[in-house]
């Protein structure tokens, strides 16, 4: 006369089979978060990013050297053009040449972008194919 306490009337099994839909919903929850973050890792655009120290500039007698000052005049070596015309058309006789010279520009650093940006629009206007920036070396002690 023994009492089967939780028991409904039959023999007790110790149920051995795992319960694996915690695990099913882990797995999908990490399978959904690695789609959507590896397009993002992936489509990154490749670049090799610049070095902070440039090389020297070695300014030749035929290289171009325009100026851009705080107040966005712009001077051919040390002579100020005052339109973007002249520039052009001097630019245009430049561009001409073969060897075609390198033009550097030397953009002072409280210059605003659009006068700089002005400067390069014209070179590439007329047909200049090589444009170089010059900086100065960062200071180190």
């Amino acid at each position: 006369m023994g009492m089967n306490v939780g028991g409904g009337g039959g023999d007790d099994e110790v149920v051995s089979a795992i319960n694996t839909t915690p695990l099913v919903d882990v797995m999908l929850v990490l399978l959904i978060i690695f789609l959507i973050t590896i397009p993002v890792a992936t489509h990154t655009v490749k670049l090799k990013l610049p070095v902070d120290a440039n090389q020297p500039t070695q300014t030749k007698p035929n290289n171009v050297v325009l100026a851009v000052t705080a107040n966005g005049q712009v001077f051919w070596n040390t002579t100020l053009v005052p339109t973007h015309q002249d520039l052009l058309n001097r630019l245009v006789e430049v561009a001409k040449q073969k060897p075609q010279p390198q033009v550097q520009i030397r953009g002072d650093g409280a210059a605003k972008y659009l006068a700089v940006g002005q400067v390069v629009a014209t070179a590439q206007e007329a047909g200049i194919a090589h444009v170089d920036f010059i900086t100065e070396q960062p200071h180190t002690n």
